[in-house]
């Protein structure tokens, strides 16, 4: 047992001493050493379940004759965070997450771990960890958020943030907009469309680092803890069988979870996330797998926020196991081993049939959309690569003028006091890794444009992020980005921009080059502490924007 390293032999008597204050008995300590490390935090409903979580896989642990060591993390909140100066820390925090996972796990030589995540930044680090330090692991998802209901519909945490726009607009009034706000969130779990936290959840599944099922269970259902439970006992049984995470992050696996946000219409910041994922795992991939991903996988769930249903109602649907099976008997899944040592296509041999009636999940032969959800593109504005949001609408073109901005409150301003018109695009910059710092997610402009009116009128391109909350025709991940000299940066009030995604690309016609000598990078947003620090050390959104550059 790695744990032996702290524990066996005379000469470990003092950590032995430690761990004897802490309650263990001798049988305790002989037995394996498994770290259960969560993201808890009562500051937003997202995370708020996993303490108790926490609880159920430290007596699946037990029940399989381990010892649990209990950790915990940070979290930030990206609904909190949106639109502010706070939302700099969420991306720097998936880093971080992962590290403290890595150093708290290593730095006990502990057996194996479970890691129980529940928001957007937790869950991909949770995999980049468990990559990392490859040993026995599984991943959970604490669950999704139930959605509201208003005037007999579904919203989400989704329809808060276009309400915002909308009462900007005057077409919403104060009590209407409290309304929204009281009845979106009713409970504990992430937020409940196909945003990220959810897509994520997905890709930990695809990528065979949770069970098949145990993820799609909404966070307030009582099988949860059961699911939780049996993730204690499974890392026993992968320390048990020797199997470990890299085994299951496979190229296949990857490209798995790539189709299944393509075919979902899921968060675009999974292209970033899987990215840093397959870094940490020593996997091959780039920008452009993502672009066969999508460009061969029709949209088939009809989830928010371009589509009509929650994660909550997938769920009631089939789960993933649903679309998955959709995909896989079109020939657009590879099998893959997976977490509990059955491959994929036996998992979802087993899995409970899909709700006779479910109208969430269309067949292949009848999509929603022809591709999936996002088109990676290049031009002269984005040599390196950009990620173009499709979701929620069917344009594939567009041709506007540019209104730069230098930060996304420039840009809300504008929205806010009506000085965006149909035909623009908006151009956000100095909002990248390093730039922003942090490559903040522009969810409160772009829901700002949806509550006036104008999604699907303008255009937004940006070296930041978008949330998976965001639809409309939006370019985000531009690289290089404005801070560290990208041609974003030499774009001027009045250019013209041309998106098209039939032909991938990303241009003006402005002479640019002409411009370069000019262009100073503007001073850095901040100057020390984490997020200096992360500005200094982070690569391209086009590489993943990981911090350790190798």
């Amino acid at each position: 047992m790695r744990s032996n390293a702290i524990k066996h032999g005379p000469d470990r008597a003092p950590a032995r001493a430690m761990l004897r204050a802490t309650g263990l008995d001798d049988a305790d300590i002989a037995k394996p050493l498994v770290a259960i490390v969560h993201t808890w935090s009562n500051v937003s409903p997202c995370n708020l379940n996993l303490r108790d979580l926490a609880q159920a896989a430290c007596d699946g642990v037990r029940a399989a004759g381990g010892t649990p060591i209990e950790f915990n993390t940070i979290a930030v909140t990206d609904g909190i965070a949106m639109g502010t100066s706070g939302m700099r820390a969420s991306l720097v925090s998936r880093e971080l997450i992962a590290d403290s996972i890595e150093l708290a796990v290593d730095g006990h030589c502990l057996d194996a771990v479970v890691v129980l995540c529940g928001c957007d930044k937790t869950i991909p680090a949770a995999a980049m960890a468990l990559a990392r330090m490859n040993i026995p692991g599984v991943a959970l998802y604490g669950g999704s958020i139930a959605h509201g209901q208003l005037a007999g519909q579904p919203i989400t945490i989704q329809e808060v943030f276009e309400a915002v726009g909308a009462h900007g607009a005057g077409k919403m009034s104060c009590a209407q907009l409290a309304e929204v706000e009281k009845k979106a969130c009713p409970g504990a779990g992430a937020c409940g469309g196909q945003f990220t936290a959810n897509t994520m959840a997905m890709v930990l599944t695809a990528l065979g680092l949770s069970p098949l099922g145990l993820n799609d269970i909404p966070a307030t259902d009582p099988a949860k803890r059961d699911a939780a439970f049996r993730c204690g006992e499974l890392a026993m049984q992968c320390l048990a069988d020797g199997l470990l995470p890299r085994a299951t992050l496979t190229p296949e696996a990857f490209r798995n979870a790539a189709r299944l946000v393509a075919a979902t219409a899921g968060s675009t910041n999974a292209v970033l996330h899987l990215l840093a994922i397959a870094h940490e795992a020593g996997v091959a991939l780039t920008l452009e797998d993502f672009e066969q991903a999508s460009r061969n996988t029709p949209v088939i769930a009809d989830l928010k926020p371009g589509g009509r249903y929650t994660a909550v109602e997938l769920t009631l649907a089939g789960g993933t196991a649903l679309v998955a099976r959709e995909l896989r008997a079109a020939g657009m899944l590879d099998d893959a081993p997976t977490v509990t040592g059955h491959s994929l296509f036996a998992e979802l041999d087993a899995a409970a049939p899909a709700f006779e009636g479910q109208q969430v999940v269309r067949t292949i032969a009848d999509p929603l959309k022809p591709r999936g959800g996002y088109s990676i593109l290049y031009g002269n504005l984005a040599p390196e690569g950009c990620v173009l949001k499709l979701a929620g609408q069917g344009k594939v073109h567009f041709d506007g003028v540019a209104r730069v901005f230098e930060s996304e409150e420039e840009a809300f301003a504008a929205v806010q006091s009506d000085r965006i018109r149909a035909g623009d695009v908006l151009v956000i910059r100095n909002e990248g890794p390093a730039g922003g710092p942090g490559m903040r997610e522009m969810l409160a402009v772009t829901a700002a444009l949806v509550g006036r009116g104008l999604g699907n009128e303008v255009a937004l391109i940006t070296d930041g992020r978008f949330s998976g909350a965001t639809h409309g025709f939006m370019v985000g991940h531009v690289a290089p980005e404005a801070a560290r000299g990208g041609p974003i940066a030499l774009l001027r009030e009045g250019d013209r921009v041309v998106i098209d995604a039939d032909t991938r690309r990303l241009d003006t016609d402005a002479d640019l080059e002409t411009r370069r000598a000019q262009w100073q990078a503007i001073a850095p947003t901040v100057i020390r502490g984490a997020l200096a620090k992360y500005a200094r050390l982070v690569g391209s959104a086009a590489k993943g924007a990981v911090t350790d550059g190798v």
